[in-house]
């Protein structure tokens, strides 16, 4: 096992991590590590399309990075925690320790799920895991897609996948019209937001967009061919070869609950400053709350400011990231999920995809714990990470505990460490 020292440790490489990274290296020439999973740094909405960045602002921040030639090390898990100073990682060239004395976790979102009959066919997707393949190179060129779900990020992957040669359907989001009218109003002030959904808008026009719809079941024999979904009562049927479905996004707060950070509605709690309750462990991004990407920049600035003990610039950016998180508030009023989300699933539809374990089985159960008991629920090798925050959305169950090691590992990497 080899051991890496930095004063400041980043752990997420995406815009949050990013920024505060050019924060601390602008003002100071403090050593600073940005520790990614991914091949290339950008984090989900900056993810390179085989090496290219085309977000102008990326390629800008990136450049920035370069030139202060602060330490990067990718394809790299943070697994457990060692110490209160002391991260355990597995990289390309085996375990590893990665020490600091001041610590930014940027660690980012991911897709809810919720299931529904048969959302198990292969060509079922998540809709920011179908955007993630293709940028990879997975063609969707002539692909009749229907995307769904909830959220904003359901007209940014459609608008995308267009761009890339699918031919898409049909885009149904759950939340109702009424509701995403009032939070369009709030925008006024917002010049950019308003910009960028009538680029969507726009650019998506002739495509099907239907609001207080959402799918109810897959159908299909080795392969999607269909989906049903329901809209004012009616069902209607549609036939794809590919359905995108994400339920908006969750947070990934496990390394901050293994250094014993306060959590709250599963996100991590920071202070103005952007520091958690643990002293010298900052956090930014989509951890504290989805607000996207304008609101992770700022975080992460402002995180990577205080860390640095900058406390008079970072004070400067307060007044605009309230801002920012009332218009994340907005969201999530605006995106609630209806109860009729909850009766999709039946009896023999699988909840945990990694145990194989189906609603009928753990619906009666009064917690999380007990279902894990039980049935395994959430041991698989994503650790809960997909059928906990649909559990939580089902039954209101909370995830009372995260343990090591947080993503599957080999054993060389857990020989002779106490942390379990």
């Amino acid at each position: 096992m080899f051991e890496i020292f930095a004063e400041f440790l980043i752990v997420g490489g995406g815009p949050a991590g990013l920024s505060a990274a050019l924060a601390i290296a602008e003002n100071s020439d403090r050593r600073v590590l940005i520790v990614d999973e991914n091949p290339q740094l950008g984090g989900q909405i900056w993810r390179a399309e085989l090496g290219r960045i085309k977000s102008p602002e990326a390629a800008r921040i990136l450049e920035k990075i370069d030139r202060k030639k602060i330490q990067i090390l990718n394809r790299a898990f943070i697994f457990a925690v060692f110490d209160k100073n002391t991260l355990l990682a597995e990289t390309n060239r085996g375990p590893a320790k990665l020490k600091f004395e001041k610590l930014i976790l940027s660690t980012g979102g991911r897709e809810r799920f919720l299931p529904f009959p048969n959302w198990t066919l292969p060509n079922v997707f998540g809709a920011g895991g179908l955007q993630a393949l293709v940028k990879g190179g997975f063609s969707v060129t002539g692909k009749r897609v229907v995307v769904a779900g909830s959220g904003p990020l359901l007209l940014a992957v459609a608008d995308f996948l267009r761009s890339k040669g699918a031919e898409v359907l049909l885009v149904a989001e759950q939340a109702e019209a009424s509701s995403l009218f009032r939070f369009g109003i709030g925008l006024w002030n917002q010049p950019g937001k308003l910009k960028q959904a009538f680029t969507l808008g726009k650019n998506l026009r002739g495509t099907k967009i239907l609001t207080g719809a959402w799918i109810t079941e897959a159908i299909g024999r080795e392969k999607l061919e269909a989906v049903r979904y329901r809209r004012k009562n009616k069902i209607r049927e549609i036939e794809c070869d590919l359905l995108a479905c994400g339920f908006h996004l969750v947070p990934n707060p496990e390394i901050a609950a293994l250094l014993g950070c306060s959590l709250e509605n599963g996100f991590v709690k920071v202070s103005h400053w952007q520091e958690t309750s643990v002293e010298n462990v900052f956090c930014a991004g989509e951890t504290t709350g989805i607000g996207g990407l304008e609101l992770a920049l700022l975080e992460g600035k402002i995180a990577g400011l205080s860390a640095s003990g900058q406390m008079e610039i970072a004070r400067k950016f307060f007044s605009e990231r309230d801002k920012l998180q009332r218009f994340a508030r907005g969201l999530d009023r605006a995106f609630k999920l209806r109860k009729e989300l909850r009766d999709l699933a039946e009896a023999e539809t699988i909840v945990c995809r990694c145990e194989d374990v189906r609603f009928g089985k753990i619906k009666d159960f009064r917690s999380w714990r007990d279902a894990k008991l039980q049935t395994r629920c959430g041991m698989g090798a994503c650790q809960g990470r997909v059928c906990g925050p649909a559990c939580q959305f089902l039954f209101g169950w909370e995830n009372e505990s995260f343990r090591p090691p947080v993503f599957p590992v080999k054993l060389e990497s857990l020989a002779g460490l106490d942390i379990i």
